[in-house]
């Protein structure tokens, strides 16, 4: 028997609308300790903003703190049912190089799962590992002679 989604994910996650500022979503994920807030209308998922979208879309693109969340916001968001298993969420992460999902059920977003979620169950440890891995080697070679 698989490990759904369900089972692992963060359900009670910090989330914004259009109508917040990117200051705003800046200071939320300093308040909560993240670097991701899915942004929604009413319970609908229509993107994210991670803490690098703020630093590249927002302020090096010189947007003020308050410049509008859709000015940095991605709204390609990639998800994921809360049926999935945890190996399809770890090979979805690897191949989309992404750290965190959404949780999404007929449009609603119900939580959010991270790639350390999925090594919560020791049985599921070397996926998430092996993604991780793949995420990590990507980001060595995106830096690698850029000056980061």
């Amino acid at each position: 028997m698989s490990i759904k989604i369900r089972q692992v994910m963060t359900t009670d996650c910090v989330t914004a609308t259009k109508q917040d500022n990117i200051y705003e979503l800046a200071v939320k994920m300093k308040q909560h300790d993240i670097g991701f807030i899915p942004i929604v209308e009413g319970k609908k998922l229509i993107g994210v903003v991670t803490d690098r979208d703020l630093v590249i879309r927002g302020y090096a693109d010189k947007h003020s703190g308050s410049s509008a969340v859709s000015d940095v916001m991605s709204s390609d968001t990639r998800s994921i049912s809360p049926e999935a298993s945890v190996d399809e969420a770890a090979k979805m992460m690897a191949s989309n190089q992404i750290r965190r999902l959404p949780v999404v059920e007929n449009g609603e977003l119900l939580g959010v799962v991270a790639i350390g979620d999925l090594a919560v169950r020791s049985k599921f440890e070397d996926e998430a590992g092996e993604a991780l891995s793949v995420i990590s080697e990507h980001d060595k070679r995106s830096t690698v002679g850029s000056g980061k």
